[in-house]
């Protein structure tokens, strides 16, 4: 959701501010801001609502400089995106500077205290409460405080210590003292931050993106962690141990996987990304001796999985819609039952769990809140639990008992493109392992991985349609209503095509089994309501071109998906964007890239902002 970054070191904070803030747009912001200590020890603030361009605009006019710095784009929680809204936010009389990632859920009886204190309030925030409450427990330190050559700073420390435990609800935060222009402190609680170390310099980050090309190593912060940042040093304070050894890991990103590289949008160069990113989700993990796959990160051993009676998978948004994927292939492949709950109403279901049940929690971000909550409730009711994450080193990834990472780089784009067919590559290679594990034989096994072994070429095919797809997406932009209809393994496919479409373009649209559109949403149908189906050839086919039928005969536009010169589909459809023939189980990693690339483009075609859509986030850390 929001973004931080920071930075401590000899150079203007300033440069690397802004340059970090651009880098963390993909994650959604209305307002953005930063606050610097200059030379002279003033803290000084530039806010702006709307975009980083107007925040760089106000800089021209009023240029800030300083060595230490830290900047904020902020989703609006409490409060609606206005000049006092926006971060940083100082404490007391302008003593010290926050920015703030989460939500504090107390917040408003905190504000009430700190108010019969004598602080006055500027906003509408939690965000400003915190900066108050820092204030005030540094005005509560004793007049000569305890010492310690481990940590430093033991003012600011035991201070900010003292307020974070008065908090409840998640938090990352980036801190700056007016009268301590060589330090900076950062804490989290439920809301991801990274330090990157440089030669003579520190960085804060909300996630890795903005530290590119600025240093190779990071230390990615636990929950209940401190962190004393200075330009030569970093020390790290747990609430609960105290000063703690840090465990500086590798940065395995590089400057060129956040830029465009010459395409107009970060969703497009995502799409077009995904023959490689299928690719890498499936690097080292097939194991053609056996005819089944390597899955090492699940850290239980076959035995233990094969005594697993029932699988839960839990997601939101995308990810649930992978998870759903996952049903039908697992329940094929392996014949095990699966359920699918999103993660919001899991956390509070409380749902009848059998004894061998193992969790799978799928999230891109590893930071996605209700995943998170849903995880640690069932962790908790001592279930096994494994994510399916593409974020190395997030929460999810750390909390779960193990899991599978994506490896799908960098995703930029809000409207998540490449995660989700590598998640449904990462459920494939579930599918077989378990498979393998019951009944499914090694030639069933070995057909399978044929399948996988094909399907970058087969993407690469389908990627083949874009031309066609922007000439069909520029025929049906004004429209404001589509359905999106497909059955089984495609009925997935139905659902993230019309969730990307919304997303992107703003457009009502719903994705429906096909042959429940007879039971309600055919009253929608007419000559301004295009239906999309994903038609390809299969077991029920036919069944789907009598649905067809069944929009014809209204009246109603039809764009299919269909496989390579499918003469009965086209003599139905009004436009129709061919696909390669793949099998079922990977049937939607094929055909989502059309649904992708039309959503895309009809984006484009109404002027929208593809890679910021309005109101959402890429991260969602808040409930």
């Amino acid at each position: 959701m929001c973004g931080i970054v920071g930075y401590v070191g000899s150079n203007e904070a300033i440069d690397f501010l802004i340059g970090g803030l651009h880098r963390l747009e993909y994650r959604g912001y209305d307002s953005a801001g930063v606050a610097t200590i200059t030379a002279a020890r003033q803290l000084v603030l530039a806010r702006s609502v709307g975009r980083i361009e107007n925040l760089e605009a106000r800089l021209v006019e009023t240029p800030t400089t300083g060595t230490i710095g830290i900047g904020h784009t902020r989703w609006a929680t409490h409060g609606s995106p206005t000049l006092a809204n926006a971060h940083p936010h100082l404490g007391g009389r302008g003593t010290v500077a926050v920015v703030h990632n989460g939500v504090i859920e107390n917040f408003q009886s905190l504000r009430t205290k700190l108010e019969s204190e004598g602080y006055k309030f500027s906003s509408a925030t939690d965000t400003e409460v915190i900066a108050h409450l820092i204030d005030s427990c540094l005005a509560k330190q004793p007049a000569t405080p305890r010492r310690s050559a481990a940590t430093g700073y033991e003012a600011l420390v035991d201070a900010v210590q003292a307020a974070l435990v008065q908090l409840q609800g998640t938090y990352g935060l980036a801190i700056l003292f007016r009268d301590h222009p060589e330090v900076m402190l950062a804490a989290r609680r439920g809301s991801p931050l990274i330090v990157g170390v440089g030669d003579g310099e520190h960085f804060i980050a909300s996630d890795t993106s903005p530290l590119a090309g600025r240093t190779g190593k990071i230390v990615f912060l636990a929950d209940h962690e401190l962190a004393v940042v200075t330009a030569d040093s970093l020390r790290v304070v747990h609430r609960d141990q105290g000063h703690i050894v840090h465990s500086i890991q590798e940065l395995d990103l590089d400057a060129g996987d956040v830029e465009l590289e010459g395409y107009a949008h970060y969703m497009l160069k995502e799409i077009f990304e995904q023959p490689e990113s299928v690719a890498n989700a499936m690097r080292g993990r097939l194991d053609l001796d056996a005819a089944t796959a390597k899955l090492g990160g699940l850290n239980l051993t076959p035995r233990q999985l094969h005594h697993v009676e029932r699988i839960l998978m839990t997601a939101c948004g995308t990810s649930w819609h992978a998870a759903l994927v996952a049903k039908y292939q697992i329940e094929t492949l392996a014949r095990m039952p699966v359920d699918v709950d999103y993660a919001s109403e899991l956390r509070y279901r409380n749902p009848p769990l059998d004894r061998n049940t193992l969790l799978f929690a799928i999230t891109q971000s590893g930071e996605t809140a209700d995943t998170l909550a849903s995880l640690r409730e069932i962790k908790r009711k001592g279930h096994p639990t494994l994510s399916i994450c593409n974020v190395v080193g997030s929460t999810i990834a750390n909390e779960a008992d193990g899991g599978v990472y994506l490896h799908a780089g960098p995703e930029i784009g809000v409207a998540s493109t490449k995660a989700f067919t590598s998640q449904c590559i990462v459920t494939s290679l579930l599918a077989l392992y378990f498979g393998r594990l019951h009944h499914l034989s090694f030639e069933g096994g070995m057909r399978i991985i044929e399948q996988l072994q094909d399907l970058p070429d087969r993407v690469r095919e389908a990627l083949d349609s874009n031309d066609a797809v922007r000439k069909i997406a520029q025929k049906y932009a004004d429209c404001n209503n589509f359905l999106y209809l497909g059955r089984q393994y495609n009925f997935p496919t139905a659902l993230e095509g019309a969730l990307k479409l919304k997303e992107i373009s703003y457009i009502h649209a719903e994705g429906y089994p096909a042959a429940e559109m007879k039971h309600g949403p055919i009253a929608l149908v007419d000559k301004n309501t295009p239906s999309v189906f994903i038609v390809p050839h299969g077991f029920v086919y036919d069944k789907v071109m009598a649905n067809m039928q069944e929009i014809k005969a209204r009246g109603g536009p039809i764009i299919a998906i269909t496989g390579p010169g499918d003469t009965e589909a086209a003599a139905l459809a009004d436009d129709v964007i061919e696909v390669p023939e793949v099998e079922d189980f990977v049937q939607p990693i094929v055909s989502i890239v059309p649904l992708q690339l039309l959503a895309y483009h009809i984006a484009v075609a109404r002027g929208c902002d593809v890679d910021k859509p309005r109101n959402l986030a890429k991260s969602v850390t808040v409930e």
